[in-house]
């Protein structure tokens, strides 16, 4: 198919400014696209316990003055009955108060079961794609029944401008964290 079909012919828009155009406008959208690659490696430690629930997890990202600039994952239990286990997202206090409280769970996108004891790998390169430029901070905080709970940090820049592997290690409910930032 010619490029004389895709254009009538009154256009008064020479054609190769249009190409032009589009090749400007995919390079500027696949660039913000492929910004760089975001992964996270969580482990939920072996906790010996008689009683033992598995914890749930809030996952986000903040700016530099603490506010939230995306919620990545919410991992709490789905399964109760009457949406019962909405009601204690509101343990996970940090997420809670800066966000949690003005999402309608379960929300689409970052809500998801909770996970059970070893390493879970996410790569969350697709959701970064329209994060601005700046400085952030990676927030996991994990709460359980009948347990404790652990908030650690990570921070980072957006896009990574060279390949860097951060790690922050828990000392109960939360294990090593592995984030691993790629241009």
């Amino acid at each position: 198919m010619s490029v004389d079909s895709y254009f009538p012919k009154s256009l008064s828009v020479p054609k190769k400014f249009l190409l032009s155009a589009a090749a400007a406008t995919f390079f500027l959208c696949s660039s913000q696209v492929n910004a760089g690659d975001f992964k996270l490696s969580v482990q939920i430690p072996v906790i010996n316990v008689a009683e033992y629930h598995r914890p749930y997890v809030a996952i986000w990202i903040a700016n530099p003055d603490q506010s939230v600039a995306m919620n990545l994952a919410v991992w709490y239990d789905l399964k109760l009955a009457d949406a019962e286990g909405s009601k204690w997202l509101k343990d996970i206090r940090q997420w809670w108060r800066r966000t949690g409280r003005t999402l309608e769970m379960p929300a689409d996108g970052i809500a998801g079961a909770t996970r059970a004891q070893g390493t879970h790998e996410i790569d969350y390169s697709a959701q970064l794609a329209a994060l601005p430029d700046g400085e952030y901070r990676l927030f996991v905080e994990a709460v359980r029944e009948v347990g404790g709970r652990e908030m650690l940090d990570i921070p980072f820049a957006w896009p990574p401008r060279q390949e860097q592997s951060v790690t922050a290690k828990g000392e109960t409910e939360l294990g090593t964290i592995l984030l691993t930032l790629t241009p």
